[in-house]
């Protein structure tokens, strides 16, 4: 996700050409550079091909430099502040900074490598002190201030006015108003901040790649599939150690499915507690910078004005503060550990009737699970598997954009890519190409866990008028091909795919005339409406019928299956929806202290778990040595939105379900009062527009099976 203002510094040294040649001057740097040119790329997407790590140094000298000749211009101007004098201009200020900013950003998660890490080691603390020079320059705040307090005379349009409000509170938010005696403590703070979360995040990165679970016979993986056996077996013979072993890694792909089917339940727990003990000691330890961070960013809070770090953070979404989350959250909390228990005692059982002598464990669960779901519902993983490959979720996907928006998808393998294995496609709406998305869909070592969706370029109007089309990235690490087979999904993995498809269509759909309220560049906790929202299509029967066949065969899946995965559906929510909320809870309570502690780790993290009668065969979704959504994704005091947002996002499917789920005018009205409006207006004020009232918890609470 996004920030309104991306900004950065660096320091910049000559390129020096090997073999004893002459440095080249700071002009010819910059000549070679395919981040000065215009990209005569298919939309002007990056040239990939063109693009070396010794280009982002110089890049991101010369955006800085641009940005700030921009805004000594404002300073300088002796007309009074207007909205065309001041805001425009600083809109439109940063266009070189964020155009080599969203390349190295983006790739710095998918293909990172140490000659990246060590450039990110450079940028991160100059981009903090760039940033803090606008947001703490005194003469700029002024003329932005006297515009907004003159906002009733500049005769704006509802989206200028947007623009407005958002850039005089993001220089409030930003610092502006922090007395002079702190603002050398408050930059400090920053630039130690952005140094520290990015080292975590590394750290996480570097002890998922370090662990390898190899196993030299086989009959010690009784449970697991075919495919799994075939690529744990391609991936032993990548390194000629492991050449003919079986090698299982920590990556969730690999993980979940071996937790679930491996019988043997010594090896589920290595496994396990290599991935729930990640950097909680040893060389990538993460405690002491959990510290660093918490404590940190409370006296960044307390130098604002407030008294946590939470209530900084929340003023600024939905939610407000963070009583109103902590409501939120135990609403659902209270039914949803019941039923956890309930799950429980009926995992426990079976482990009684079946072999007796011990209890229940956290890398016992997925097993039993599995287990009482073949049992329970005739419903084995495997059975649903091979109607979900890869390629025909990813057309059932553009299908259901299709029935909804009327949009076309078409692949472009001419368009250049960053990997090989990257796929582009166009998006194609009454004929006219309306954005182009990538599509990275495998794990690799230098590409970190997870899901997610950025962009290389977002929507907005540049200077002249002229419609910019969005370049959307969307990144998944999902099963991998092996052998003759494809990737095939389950059905959490689908999810995913429709999930991050979500946030791609808030982007493709934009039609915001400043990038700045563009998209994605909403509030944290409304941001997940739109890619949960996405979610409900996957398994619609009516949309199972469209798409779902099987990869061998062609067969439509068939109506039994769909009925068991129905009688299914809120099979296991218990556990979901605890462990979900139990992160959300652990962030809180971090974000909530309100004098500088020690944390000690695993204490803290217990007691929060305590507190709330987490039960011990369950654990938070991150444990906090590997949470990187909080301590280097952006979602400090934030990971609540998934289920704030799922308030919204399951109310707003009632109104498909009452309509008819592909009615031309609710989803027309979802598209033109959601999709298409960005942050131009208060994101409740947008959700009314389309559903006609404020949303209610109802919904998600019987769709979880909770009520």
């Amino acid at each position: 996700m996004k920030h309104n203002i991306c900004i950065m510094t660096l320091i910049v040294t000559a390129a020096v050409v090997m073999g004893g040649c002459k440095k080249k001057t700071e002009s010819q740097v910059l000549l070679d550079n395919p981040f000065m040119e215009e990209w005569n790329t298919p939309y002007g997407v990056p040239p990939f091909d063109k693009i070396k790590p010794e280009h982002y140094l110089p890049a991101f000298e010369e955006g800085m430099k641009q940005q700030n000749e921009w805004i000594d211009q404002i300073v300088n101007n002796s007309e009074e502040p207007t909205f065309g004098n001041t805001i425009i201009p600083l809109e439109y200020s940063d266009e070189l900074l964020n155009k080599v900013a969203s390349v190295f950003f983006n790739l710095l998660e998918c293909c990172n490598d140490e000659e990246m890490e060590k450039l990110a080691d450079t940028i991160m603390p100059l981009y903090t002190q760039h940033s803090d020079d606008i947001m703490l320059n005194e003469k700029l705040f002024q003329r932005v201030k006297k515009v907004y307090e003159n906002r009733s005379n500049e005769n704006l349009n509802p989206e200028q006015m947007r623009l407005l409000e958002e850039t005089y509170k993001g220089f409030e938010r930003g610092g502006a108003n922090v007395p002079k005696e702190k603002q050398e403590r408050f930059r400090e703070i920053n630039t130690k901040l952005a140094m520290l979360t990015q080292k975590f995040g590394n750290n996480v990165l570097k002890a998922t790649n370090s662990y390898q679970l190899v196993v030299d016979d086989v009959k010690k993986l009784e449970g697991l599939t075919e495919q799994q056996l075939q690529q744990a077996a391609e991936q032993g013979n990548e390194k000629a150690e492991t050449k003919g072993k079986y090698v299982f890694t920590l990556d969730m792909p690999t993980l979940e499915p071996f937790l679930m089917n491996c019988k043997d339940r010594e090896l589920r727990k290595e496994i396990w507690t290599a991935y729930s003990t990640r950097c909680l000691g040893g060389e990538f330890n993460n405690e002491a910078l959990i510290n660093e961070i918490v404590n940190l960013r409370l006296e960044r809070a307390n130098i604002m004005g407030y008294d946590n770090y939470a209530n900084y953070v929340l003023e600024d979404c939905m939610a407000k503060n963070a009583d109103n989350v902590y409501q939120l959250l135990h609403q659902v909390w209270t039914p949803a550990l019941a039923k956890a228990k309930e799950e429980a005692a009926l995992y426990q059982k079976m482990i009684d009737k079946e072999h007796g002598g011990f209890k229940l464990e956290p890398y016992d669960w997925r097993y039993y699970c599995e287990k009482l779901r073949k049992e329970k519902y005739d419903l084995d993983e495997e059975e649903i598997r091979p109607y979900f490959s890869l390629d025909t979720a990813r057309k059932g996907l553009f299908m259901v954009c299709n029935k909804l928006y009327g949009l076309t998808f078409r692949e472009n393998d001419e368009i250049p890519v960053y990997q090989k294995d990257v796929k582009v496609y166009e998006v194609i709406d009454n004929n006219e190409v309306i954005a182009v998305v990538y599509m990275d869909f495998f794990p690799r070592a230098s590409k970190r866990s997870g899901a997610w969706m950025t962009n290389f370029r977002e929507q907005y109007y540049d200077r002249d008028g002229k419609n910019i089309i969005p370049v959307v990235s969307l990144v998944f690490n999902f099963t991998k091909p092996a052998g003759d087979k494809p990737s095939l999904l389950n059905l959490d993995q689908l999810e995913t795919l429709f999930h991050e498809f979500g946030h791609a269509l808030h982007s493709i759909l934009s039609r915001c005339h400043y990038r700045s309220l563009s998209g994605t560049n909403v509030p944290r906790d409304y941001v997940e409406m739109p890619s949960q929202f996405m979610e409900h299509f996957s398994v619609e029967p009516e949309v199972l019928k469209m798409y779902a066949n099987h990869y061998k065969t062609g067969e439509n899946i068939p109506e039994s299956l769909v009925k068991k995965m129905e009688a299914a559906s809120t099979y296991g929510q218990g556990f979901i929806n605890t462990e979900l909320l139990a992160a959300s809870l652990l962030d809180m309570d971090y974000h909530t202290i309100t004098a500088k502690t020690k944390v000690k780790l695993p204490e803290f993290e217990d007691n929060a778990m305590a507190k709330i009668g987490l039960i011990s065969s369950i654990i938070s979704r991150y444990k906090s040595p590997y949470f990187n959504h909080v301590f280097s994704g952006g979602y400090a005091a934030g990971y609540y939105s998934y289920t704030w947002a799922a308030m919204l996002d399951n109310d707003a499917y009632e109104a498909f379900r009452e309509n008819g789920i592909f009615d031309p005018a609710t989803a027309t009205a979802f598209r033109t009062n959601i999709l298409e409006r960005g942050n131009t207006d208060d994101p409740m004020k947008l959700y009314v527009a389309f559903r006609g009232k404020e949303p209610s918890i109802e919904p998600l609470l019987k769709n979880r099976g909770l009520k």
